[in-house]
């Protein structure tokens, strides 16, 4: 708890006067993903399996922190069933364009919204901007798809990351960068094409589905900014002495 906070607060301090409030953006534990492609993130609780780690009580931390800024701070937590954090800040991005936006994150799907002007990107693990061709960082997704989420390239079956033994097909970077440009038609077989709107949907941020696009937007404007009235009972149940002392920071 206080490791998340202070966090939460370190960054407050350096990029509030710039960029205005903060907003908490979080996973569900269930996907829209995985209705169109049963193998996203799949790999993941493949390797969890092999982990001594307690990944679920960690789940149960993590969550229980998340809804106790959501009910005790002056930020907005926006966590909607069967969406990605991902899918929540490409919404906002999308809807919110007259004032500037920083995305708090070192993925670097996150590229791919540096087409609108008024978004910048840091990361906390490198402590510096994030920068790149939004338009090229897409298409390399799309190409070279996601081995972290369980995604394989444009070559490669659906299953290639959940079969033990299996391998995904090479993908020259001459090939990436012959196509890149060219309509998917032109280059790919039947199964390739499949294979790119298969990744298409699963990265680029445009295809979030309306439905959820409106219960982000819904859960956004219905909640409100800067009631700091409980901070100072919520430290001291919490024993957080530390940051009671600093409470104007948050």
């Amino acid at each position: 708890r206080h490791l998340v906070l202070s966090t939460i607060k370190t960054f407050r301090i350096k990029f509030h006067e710039e960029y205005g409030e903060m907003v908490i953006c979080a996973d569900s534990s269930r996907n829209w993903r995985r209705e169109i492609f049963p193998q996203y993130k799949a790999n993941r609780k493949a390797k969890r399996k092999d982990d001594h780690t307690n990944w679920q009580h960690l789940f149960d931390c993590l969550n229980t922190i998340r809804d106790e800024i959501r009910d005790n701070f002056p930020y907005k937590v926006i966590h909607i069933d069967t969406a990605e954090a991902d899918d929540i800040i490409g919404v906002l991005v999308k809807k919110y364009t007259e004032e500037p936006i920083l995305i708090l994150s070192s993925d670097k799907d996150f590229i791919q919204l540096q087409k609108y002007s008024h978004v910048t990107q840091y990361s906390p693990m490198q402590k510096k901007y994030v920068k790149g061709d939004p338009k090229f960082s897409l298409y390399e997704k799309i190409i070279k798809g996601d081995s972290g989420d369980g995604v394989p390239n444009i070559l490669s079956p659906d299953i290639v990351f959940v079969t033990e033994e299996m391998r995904q097909k090479p993908l020259t970077k001459k090939k990436l960068d012959a196509w890149y440009g060219v309509d998917p038609k032109d280059y790919c077989n039947e199964d390739m094409l499949r294979n790119w709107h298969r990744n298409s949907a699963m990265v680029d941020l445009d295809q979030i589905p309306s439905s959820i696009c409106i219960n982000i937007l819904n859960d956004f404007e219905k909640q409100s900014f800067g009631d700091r009235s409980k901070l100072l009972s919520y430290f001291i149940k919490h024993r957080l002495k530390d940051l009671t002392e600093n409470i104007q920071e948050f």
